[in-house]
């Protein structure tokens, strides 16, 4: 995703694109109390923005595409449709994880005393969100920037 944003958009454009999504993330971890942070990746698992403490987030994005991948056949299987989020629940928190277009996802790691229904209600928003500023980042290319 990162190689085609850059194949597709100057690297002005880039930059911008990464300072947008990084904002998302942040607005995000403000709006739901609890967050301890997100990336967005591509669903290759290429890292494309993270506001991630404590936690590798390369390796984070490769874990979410592998993830994705089972998530997406489970649904299809069992004719769910097209993959949507999926949440993951351990002892110290909760991963979770939303489509954001059909090329990249939102992951998020958050405590466990994290209101599940406004985790889901506010990254559905980021997620849509996210979608829009990649969408846009596609569709508006600078021609001045060659970069």
């Amino acid at each position: 995703m990162r190689r085609a944003l850059k194949q597709r958009v100057g690297r002005r454009q880039l930059i911008a694109l990464e300072t947008e999504l990084l904002a998302e993330l942040r607005a995000c971890k403000h709006r739901v109390p609890h967050l301890a942070g997100g990336l967005v990746a591509s669903v290759d698992g290429l890292l494309v923005a993270h506001d991630t403490h404590g936690t590798e987030p390369t390796g984070l994005a490769a874990m979410t595409a592998a993830s994705l991948s089972l998530a997406q056949r489970l649904a299809d299987t069992t004719g769910q449709g097209e993959f949507r989020e999926s949440l993951v629940r351990g002892e110290y928190g909760y991963v979770a994880t939303y489509a954001a277009g059909g090329s990249c996802v939102l992951t998020l790691l958050a405590h466990p005393d994290v209101n599940v229904g406004r985790l889901h209600l506010e990254a559905r928003r980021s997620a849509r969100r996210i979608t829009g500023l990649l969408n846009d980042a596609l569709v508006s290319k600078d021609p001045r920037d060659a970069g």
